[in-house]
């Protein structure tokens, strides 16, 4: 059996639950894998990152480091192509692709929400905003976004025809709301990125945020009554369909549902 060796890179990797979940994955589809975190000060990435990935066969990137990872490979492929952000590094070859969006997609799915012909509001234009709102936008939602930074939002409806940036956020209806910002963990834990008032006219929230488990943004809408998702399961699937770029494997949504089913169990 092949070993890969495999980390996950970021600013604060620290609470990454990656290493268990691609060991899960590793297990119960026969593979064998390492698995380290890796957290890399946004002043050390430019002078560390060729190295890390000399050092691996594969690595997964994270926040904030999926646009800033690209001057590093050879080449791009797949929804890394589209998106313009890459999450997942095949060492070896030094190309990026990106499973983002299909793990945000399959956890909709997952989870009973249709998005064709809906309102969402999606709060960050970065890299994993980015691969949502390419995803929406394909399904056929109607996409607003917004982000701190009003060049990230411009640049997103320039570059995606569909997608209509915001200058401030108001408080009208959306069905969906999707926190693709950060806030909410680590150092901004307890902290939402929208107020009450927002939340309270929109039907499901969804956070990419896993840790916590359920973030201010989320405890906020589920007082308003609202379906709330939290990102486990988009970081479970993201995972799954890296790891089958990584060993060359056939993605099954079936199996990843059936592997996140039990991954929870455990």
């Amino acid at each position: 059996m092949i070993k890969k060796k495999l980390a996950v890179i970021g600013k604060d990797v620290s609470k990454s639950t990656s290493p268990q979940i691609h060991k899960f994955i590793a297990s119960r589809l026969n593979l064998d894998v390492e698995y380290d975190r890796i957290s890399v000060p946004e002043n050390e990435f430019e002078g560390r990152i060729d190295a890390l990935i000399a050092a691996y066969d594969g690595v997964n990137v994270t926040i904030p480091y999926k646009l800033s990872v690209i001057p590093h490979l050879e080449n791009i492929v797949g929804d890394a192509k589209i998106f313009g952000a890459v999450n997942t590094v095949n060492c070896k070859t030094l190309t990026g692709d990106n499973t983002d969006g299909l793990g945000f997609m399959l956890m909709l799915k997952n989870n009973g929400v249709e998005v064709c012909g809906k309102k969402v509001l999606l709060l960050g234009a970065g890299g994993a905003g980015r691969s949502v709102a390419k995803k929406l936008l394909d399904a056929g939602a109607r996409v607003f976004v917004y982000d701190k930074n009003t060049d990230n939002a411009l640049s997103l409806e320039n570059e995606f025809k569909g997608v209509s940036s915001l200058k401030d956020i108001e408080d009208k209806p959306y069905h969906l709301i999707v926190n693709a910002t950060g806030v909410g963990m680590h150092k901004a834990e307890g902290i939402s990125p929208v107020g009450e008032k927002l939340l309270s006219l929109c039907e499901v929230a969804v956070d990419l945020i896993y840790v916590p488990e359920k973030s201010e943004f989320l405890s906020i809408a589920e007082k308003q009554n609202k379906k709330i998702i939290n990102g486990k399961a988009m970081l479970f699937y993201q995972a799954y369909y890296a790891d089958c770029i990584f060993f060359g494997l056939t993605p099954d949504e079936k199996q990843a549902k059936k592997l996140f089913t039990e991954f929870n169990e455990v």
